[in-house]
């Protein structure tokens, strides 16, 4: 299978940005929704800010060392570009691994202890 290439310039750099857009939608918006509710209803905007800025912070730092990576003349990124397709097969095999313990119910049991220390610290402050 072979990679396609997406054209450079300016013009295309909206329509990308749109689909990428379009398809981290599902993905983003349920976590962005509760983290704005999070934020809104905590104690100060100070706190609120915090919250928002880790979570961009967090979606911000992956896409930044990979500019970096590519700025440096690709180095950073031909291990992955080598092995594109293990790391596709590995992604893959490991949604539908979340998946199947989501639907069966493993998830909540091995997340439980996390929700008890988050419920017995006050966190999140709603």
């Amino acid at each position: 299978m072979a990679l396609h290439r997406v054209p450079r310039g300016p013009g295309f750099a909206a329509p990308l940005g749109a689909a990428f857009a379009l398809g981290w939608t599902p993905c983003i918006g349920p976590v962005l929704g509760g983290l704005l509710t999070t934020a809104a209803g905590s104690g100060t905007a100070a706190v609120g800010a915090a919250l928002l800025g880790v979570y961009a912070a967090g979606l911000a730092v992956p896409f930044l060392l990979l500019a970096w990576a590519v700025a440096r003349g690709r180095a950073g990124v031909g291990f992955f570009r080598r092995h594109h397709r293990l790391f596709a097969w590995a992604g893959g095999a490991l949604l539908v691994v979340i998946g199947l313990a989501m639907a069966l119910g493993f998830w909540a049991r091995l997340f439980a202890p996390l929700v008890g220390l988050f419920s017995r610290s006050g966190w999140p402050p709603i």
